[in-house]
């Protein structure tokens, strides 16, 4: 089978390069107003899907919780299973398939970790293991970008130079996604990769999760848990109970 674009993006250290921004301060700031929230029992199990290099998990793992990580990229999760230890763990795997059957307490998908696929059958089926991975009175939260404001606010043209590297971004939309272009040179060698995000509104979010037999109970428009407003808000942040 063909490798998709986020096969090869993800496991390349140029992704890295360009996001390294993304800063522990800022997924901290999430986990402590979601935990805040959300009030979990102190033996909660924890699963963060698409866990990337692991920085949401482990920050959970040091606020006490049993956490585990799942992502398909192998070099995220070779480097995150460096921070094993006891009730932290990491795995390769596709969020599509079933890994785990009523052993969460909580399921966590963040910073537009999803809508990656082609399909909603894809999607939909993601959302069938998250919901099965659960307790009966499991949680879900994703946390995905506010579409409309990124559609209004989208700049075509950008150049970022990081680490000496000149990166050329084009993003446009294009069939219900949100494609990004990434092109640049290093040590004499042009590089090219793409995102390819859809471009899901709360809407979808709605008719996917039920699909998928989860409710949405809360929804939130940035870290801070503030009220979500399609318009102005940064995110679009989901809490959903296993129906």
């Amino acid at each position: 089978m063909q490798r998709k674009w986020f096969q090869y993006w993800f496991n390349s250290p140029y992704y890295h390069i360009l996001y390294g921004n993304r800063n522990d301060e800022e997924a901290e700031l999430l986990i402590d107003n979601l935990l805040a929230h959300l009030k979990p029992k102190s033996d909660s199990k924890i699963i963060d899907i698409a866990c990337g290099r692991g920085r949401h998990s482990i920050y959970l793992n040091k606020k006490g919780y049993d956490v585990t990580g799942i992502d398909l990229s192998e070099q995220n999760i070779k480097y995150a299973q460096q921070f094993e230890q006891k009730n932290l763990h990491f795995y390769v795997h596709d969020m599509r398939k079933l890994a785990y059957i009523n052993y969460f307490d909580i399921a966590l998908n963040l910073f537009t970790s999803f809508g990656y696929f082609e399909t909603e059958k894809d999607h939909v089926n993601a959302l069938k293991a998250f919901r099965k991975g659960l307790k009966a009175d499991g949680t879900f939260v994703i946390d995905y970008f506010n579409t409309q404001k990124i559609i209004k606010n989208l700049t075509n043209q950008e150049i970022k130079t990081i680490d000496g590297i000149e990166f050329h971004l084009s993003k446009f939309v294009s069939e219900g996604k949100i494609i990004k272009h990434i092109n640049f040179e290093h040590r004499m060698k042009d590089y090219a990769f793409e995102e390819r995000v859809q471009a899901f509104l709360l809407a979808d979010f709605e008719n996917m999760l039920e699909k998928s037999g989860l409710q949405i109970i809360e929804k939130f428009g940035n870290y801070h848990l503030d009220a979500f407003d399609e318009l102005k808000s940064d995110r679009l942040i989901l809490v959903c109970k296993k129906v």
